[in-house]
């Protein structure tokens, strides 16, 4: 055999071993990521044959299948469609499991979770028609409606939990949209539904309560407090620099309160008193006073940075590293790059709330197999421990100050004392700000915390205060829990 003859019979070895490494790497590697991909049309028609697992709140299915007269055995519905929207996702043929627990409970409401394998031997071996298992969700019905009420048609989120465990008692982001105009069996209606979704401005198919990332305003003045606090050098009653502006280093910008006004006699006031009435100037000299690293640390505590599931993929909320002095005056008081997400935010009181410990979130409760059985059930955890107990008693002390004599008035509920903080976010020049609300109740006895944040201010535009557009969604929400 000549040379070029050895070459090309060489060349055509490997060329069919490649062959045959690269098949047999996708039939055995990579069947299993593929089969899972939500968009895999033999996938879906495999768990179209079979009756998807219902999504339940307080035992009520929020979404269920349904039977059908054609190719495809179940429709997949939703019951109080705009409400829980977020919460649930969508399920579609075209589109596949899409979002929210549609998609990170998929293999359990398909039925194709390793945890249903014995359930799907048995339903093969008996004939039984195969089912996938139901979720319930954490979600208190009344919480999540007076939320979605208080929100009406203002774009924003209000995300409440339970601040002992993490439960998300609700989670609602508005805009909303209607998940069944996308689980229908129709191709050209779901396919038009979809098209107008993504190409609303308003998007309403982002869950601003765990994606969306907003400046939270002065409702980081509770984080910048608790790292005041705990570095041991200030109390509640420590007296800080409160001016009308403040002269920051490094720059010729100040730094000037809303009113235009010094916070107290002497351009003097105490933490507390900065708190209450939401001081810019104190807590800019404050941050200051800490430091960058301090404000950074300090927010990781309490989950800033922290990558989490609820288990829908949250974004991480940021403090930027690095800061220079005018950045971190400005990061002291909400502002300049820091971002967080509602989520977050109920986090930070839900921590003040917790004696200092921060409580992982999550929205699944129970996990049942079509013979009712639990396959799974939620276990609080600790996230993390943000503050002492001893410094969460002051902050929570500080806080009941905000609602009963400060900038948050409009939170009170009769008979119960709730600590929360208002927050007035700046994020665009020349469109008005974004008003926040976070808060816990009862103060002596944490049930509930809560954070409402509307975009734009909402109905007042320009008018809109934390305390005015915010804080009477919130009282809503935890009055709802309370009852």
């Amino acid at each position: 055999m000549n040379a070029p003859i050895r070459r090309l019979s060489v060349l055509v070895l490997i060329l069919f071993g490649s062959l045959l490494l690269s098949s047999t790497y996708i039939q055995f590697v990579q069947a299993s990521s593929l089969r899972d991909k939500p968009n895999n049309r033999r996938t879906l028609l495999e768990n179209y044959s079979r009756q998807r697992g219902p999504i339940l709140v307080k035992g009520k299915a929020v979404a269920r299948s349904v039977p059908t007269h054609d190719d495809l055995k179940y429709v997949r519905q939703y019951t109080d469609p705009l409400l829980y929207a977020h919460l649930t996702g969508y399920y579609s043929f075209v589109y596949g499991a899409g979002t929210d627990i549609e998609r990170s409970e998929n293999d359990l409401l398909s039925g194709s979770s390793d945890q249903l394998f014995y359930r799907r031997v048995v339903d093969v071996l008996t004939g039984r028609e195969p089912q996938g298992a139901s979720v319930e969700l954490t979600v208190d019905p009344a919480a999540q409606k007076a939320a979605a009420d208080g929100l009406g048609d203002q774009r924003g989120a209000v995300v409440a939990l339970d601040p002992r465990t993490g439960a998300i008692l609700a989670m609602v982001s508005n805009p909303t949209y209607d998940p069944n105009t996308l689980s229908s069996h129709d191709l050209a209606k779901v396919q038009a539904s979809y098209k107008r979704l993504l190409g609303d401005n308003d998007d309403p198919l982002v869950n601003r309560s765990i994606n969306a990332l907003y400046p939270p305003g002065s409702t980081f003045k509770v984080v910048t407090a608790a790292a005041a606090l705990s570095s041991g050098k200030y109390t509640e009653s420590s007296e800080l620099p409160g001016p009308a502006s403040l002269d920051l280093p490094q720059t010729s910008v100040n730094l000037n309160n809303d009113d235009g006004r010094p916070c107290g006699p002497g351009d003097k006031v105490a933490l507390t008193r900065a708190l209450e009435i939401s001081c810019n100037t104190a807590f800019a000299s404050l941050g200051l006073q800490l430091g960058g690293q301090a404000l950074v640390d300090q927010a990781a505590k309490f989950g800033f940075g922290d990558r989490i599931g609820v288990p829908m993929p949250v974004s991480p909320s940021v403090v930027p590293e690095g800061m220079n002095k005018p950045q971190t005056a400005q990061a002291a008081i909400g502002q300049y790059d820091v971002r967080a997400t509602p989520l977050q935010m109920a986090m930070v009181a839900a921590g003040v709330a917790n004696d200092g410990l921060v409580m992982s979130p999550y929205s699944v409760k129970t996990v049942r197999s079509p013979d009712l059985d639990v396959i799974d059930q939620a276990k609080p955890q600790e996230l993390s421990r943000a503050v002492t107990p001893e410094v969460a008693d002051q902050l929570t002390r500080m806080m009941e100050q905000v609602v009963e004599s400060g900038t948050g008035t409009r939170a009170q509920i009769p008979g119960i004392k709730v600590a929360g903080k208002t927050g007035t976010a700046q994020h665009a020049k020349g469109e008005p700000p974004h008003a926040w609300f976070i808060c816990f109740a009862p103060a002596d006895d944490p049930q509930v915390a809560v954070a409402v944040v509307v975009e734009d201010g909402g109905k007042a535009g320009n008018e809109a205060f934390g305390g005015r557009v915010a804080a009477p969604i919130a009282k809503s929400v935890m009055e709802a829990v309370l009852r």
